[in-house]
């Protein structure tokens, strides 16, 4: 299935089921916006890796908009639906600021495995111990899959891009599973270096010969 959409290029990647704040300050997004919200239509997010606008994307839904400032910007809530793939983008559309796009929905395998999301959910966790910092996952753990936790992962914008081109979820989660492998043993490494480097300089007490 192909159809039309208007769409709002960002340099961030949105996976389906994010909820995603945003401030709208751009005229033409601003009219986007103001359009999709009265409507009650959808607006395509495609991927903007450097300065270059990615075919695939995800579809998102205006839940709200949260404030209305006196100068036409806007802060919103929005929900994304699901991946589409840009096959023709339109720049210019008659009457309007934004741009649209011909898009297609590519099917998207949903079924995972759940005890290797588990191992992921606990190398995710392991991942933040060691950058000593505290996230919140969007939904009780038994309920995490891969979308849910891509953010959380300390992937790059490209890993992120790269993580939504993949269209089975068992794939995704195996894409997880290697970076996870990849990165914490680096990290742990480091927190012990961190170590010896606090130790270096201070008076020991060590027996001699």
């Amino acid at each position: 299935m192909t159809n039309f959409i208007p769409i709002f290029p960002l340099g961030i990647v949105v996976y389906p089921g994010e909820q995603l704040n945003l401030h709208i300050f751009e005229p033409r997004y601003k009219q986007l916006i103001n359009e999709c919200f009265e409507t009650r239509k959808p607006f395509g997010i495609p991927s903007v890796i450097n300065e270059k606008i990615n075919e695939m994307g995800t579809v998102v839904q205006v839940k709200e908009i949260s404030n209305v400032y006196d100068d036409g910007k806007m802060d919103i809530k929005t929900e994304g639906l699901q991946v589409f793939r840009m096959l023709e983008m339109i720049n210019s559309l008659p009457g309007k600021l934004y741009s649209g796009a011909i898009v297609s929905y590519p099917d998207n395998d949903e079924k995972g495995n759940r005890a290797l999301m588990q191992g992921i959910v606990k190398g995710v966790k392991e991942l933040h111990k060691l950058l000593n910092i505290e996230k919140k996952f969007p939904k009780p753990e038994e309920e995490l899959w891969s979308y849910d936790v891509a953010h959380h992962a300390g992937l790059s914008l490209q890993e992120e891009y790269e993580l939504l081109e993949l269209l089975q979820e068992l794939q995704r989660q195996e894409y997880l599973k290697r970076h996870l492998k990849k990165v914490i043993p680096v990290l742990a490494e480091m927190e012990t270096l961190k170590e010896k480097v606090k130790l270096n300089g201070h008076f020991k007490n060590l027996k001699g010969l």
